[in-house]
């Protein structure tokens, strides 16, 4: 009876008290966030490169990234040898480092040099510095130009153990996400004036919710696999990946209801940080990259091409080419960031560095507003910016520059608010796929666009945003107006800290939303099918449907039919963005004397886990789990009940 009582006891004790333990193995939970690698952005600096070097420089360029990624990864892999050698991080990773950048940028001048004049100040590239960072999500060591959080909405205060380094192990942080509700409204638009175009046209092309996925980026790095390192969501024109040449995409199926639009939209893809395995997770792009957990699927995408609030808009050329935001804003600094954060019935209220933190019946939304203003010449440009321009704050275009009709993507996400005090165990976190040393950070929020319209249906579009008009075969999907009023009972007037609870987790956290597109039965380790998806479905994915992640690797090198300017030039700074709204640039050293606290941050005790989840976090410590490790309590219990019966019986006998 003793000894049964024992093992009851100490058995259901240990195993109450263990979830402590627990916490330090948590993938969700770092008190510490890990280090990163800032390196000056070569391709926004190069913007006159001959059409003779183009191919060369787009592959040099992605090799820069590739050598980027892979000091990121052997930065998380030397935590205690930082933390024993403080001049590791130099010696073994950032100086060998510089020498492949330095390599890489000779070839590139090179190949500049052998079409037209030679640039000069690569050389002053090649380095490149290490930076931690601190459980605010700030830079210890930030660059001068790396984006700092903004003031809009107070940051969650951190717990104990609540540093969320993500799943991945590279965030987001806590400090990352905002309640709405704090944040004051700052969304303005210019007046309408004589002479504009108010009318709208609008496409709808789905929600990607057969899962058409990869890691390329065909405008950035044509002709190179996972030259995005971060998987994008494609909706519109179904043959995208780096390979796609001008005739693939013309020729291509299409996902838009309307098939004159055979257009290309993409963006990161938004992912719960929830344990589960994608089909990409041990492969480039994801999972080896730090992009883990279950791919969200969007529960509405409207695509909405707006007018000039002082001018006529005249057409798009065909295959024009235009990138939004900046996939490396957080060590770039904001000058091209363009990342809009909100939820429904807020969106009066625009996050530029903050995920938002929704209240219950609120939706997460993705904003971008494209440059709406062409130079008249070319469709692409070296640092794929200058040909197009945003427009001024009172709504015309730049000096020689043409208003186009302005592509507005708004993507809706029901995804609840996480559980910032444990860091996410309860409720995910959900963050966007970045490159590996950009943290998941907000402001790396970026869209692409290529215009694959048939040129009568550009017309059309034309016609009637300059006649006033709404059209499409959209036009009944277009959201509200961003100046509606918001709920009063869930608005405050000034910013506070938001509430110390978080949304009650739904009843099965095992389950995936019923928007979102539902993880494999088990991992497969097979490479994704290569051939294009059928035409996108506008209804999500059933549950327990399979995602698949199509790729297509194809061995030819993508037709070169962009225009740009001839001749080579000095290397000279992205044009400014007239965005009043962007973060403010921190001021600050670019020392590598961080690499010793870089190596306590990753210590063998806080490191992030690489191996992949094979269930979903929210079940562990469940009650499977925990009866599966209470059986040495039954064994007890039950020598104790013998025990009793036994002293019954011999009671009973000796009364005889």
């Amino acid at each position: 009876m003793l000894g049964g009582g024992g093992l009851v006891a100490v058995n259901v004790y240990a195993s109450a008290t263990e979830g402590g333990s627990d916490q330090q193995s948590w993938p969700n939970v770092q008190v510490l966030s890990a280090p990163t690698v800032y390196c000056p952005d070569v391709g926004s600096r190069l913007t006159a490169v001959p059409d003779g070097a183009r191919s060369d420089v787009d592959g040099e360029l992605a090799q820069l990234d590739q050598q980027i990624a892979a000091a990121y990864q052997q930065l998380k892999e030397s935590g205690q040898a930082l933390q024993q050698d403080p001049g590791f991080a130099d010696r073994e990773i950032m100086n060998p480092l510089k020498e492949k950048r330095s390599a890489t940028l000779q070839r590139i001048a090179d190949a500049i040099g052998r079409e037209g004049d030679r640039p000069q100040g690569l050389d002053g590239l090649a380095a490149c510095t290490l930076h931690s960072s601190n459980q605010d999500g700030r830079q210890s060591t930030a660059p001068q130009d790396s984006a700092t959080p903004s003031q809009g909405g107070a940051a969650p205060s951190q717990s104990a153990g609540a540093g969320a380094g993500g799943q991945g192990g590279n965030g987001p942080v806590v400090a990352d996400y905002a309640d709405i509700t704090t944040v004051q409204p700052d969304v303005s638009t210019p007046a309408e004036q004589p002479g504009g175009s108010t009318g709208t046209f609008s496409s709808s092309c789905g929600v990607n919710a057969n899962g058409l996925f990869n890691s390329d980026n065909v405008i950035v790095a044509p002709g190179v696999s996972n030259g995005a390192h971060h998987f994008h969501d494609y909706i519109g024109n179904q043959s995208n990946n780096a390979f796609a040449s001008d005739q693939d995409l013309a020729n291509a199926d299409t996902s838009c209801a309307d098939k004159g639009d055979k257009s290309t939209y993409y963006w990161p893809v938004l992912r719960l940080q929830n344990g589960k395995q994608e089909r990409d997770a041990d492969k480039p792009g994801g999972g080896t990259e730090g992009n883990a957990g279950q791919i969200v699927t969007a529960k509405q995408v409207t695509l909405t091409f707006e007018g000039n609030p002082t001018s006529k808009v005249t057409e798009m050329p065909r295959l024009l080419r235009i990138i939004t935001g900046d996939a490396k804003a957080f060590v770039n600094g904001p000058k091209n960031a363009n990342a809009s954060w909100s939820c429904t019935g807020f969106e009066d209220r625009q996050l530029k560095d903050k995920y938002p933190l929704c209240p219950s019946g609120s939706d997460v939304v993705r904003t971008f507003r494209f440059q709406s203003c062409w130079d008249g010449r070319n469709i692409d440009s070296a640092n794929h910016r200058t040909h197009v321009a945003f427009e001024g704050p009172d709504g015309s275009c730049p000096e020689g520059f043409k208003a186009i009709p302005q592509l507005v993507q708004r993507i809706v996400y029901d995804v609840a608010a996480p559980s910032l005090q444990d860091g996410g165990r309860t409720v995910p976190l959900f963050a966007v796929d970045s490159f590996p040393e950009q943290l998941h950070k907000p402001v790396t929020d970026h869209g692409d666009f290529i215009n694959v319209f048939d040129e009568s249906l550009m017309r059309d579009m034309v016609d009637c945003i300059n006649s006033g008009r709404t059209c499409g075969a959209g036009a009944a999907q277009q959201p509200p107006s961003q100046s509606a009023e918001p709920d009063p009972t869930q608005t405050s007037s000034s910013p506070a800290a938001p509430p110390s609870d978080t949304p009650a987790p739904p009843a099965d956290t095992s389950t995936p939303p019923s928007d979102t597109a539902a993880p494999p039965a088990e991992t497969e380790s097979a490479e994704p099918s290569s051939e294009p998806p059928a035409d996108t479905p506008t209804t999500e994915a059933a549950p327990g449907t399979v995602t698949e992640l199509p790729r297509v690797d194809a061995s030819v090198s993508p037709k070169k039919s962009s225009t740009t300017t001839s001749g080579g030039g000095d290397i000279s700074r992205p044009t400014e963005r007239p965005d009043t709204q962007a973060p403010t640039a921190s001021t600050a050293s670019t020392s590598t004397a961080a690499a010793a606290a870089a190596g306590q941050q990753e210590s063998p005790s806080t490191a992030p886990q690489t191996e992949p989840q094979t269930q979903p976090q929210a079940v562990q410590g469940g009650l499977a789990e925990t009866g599966a490790h209470l059986w040495p309590a039954a064994f007890g219990a039950l020598l104790l009940v013998s025990g009793f019966v036994l002293l019954w019986r011999t009671r009973w006998r000796n009364s005889a």
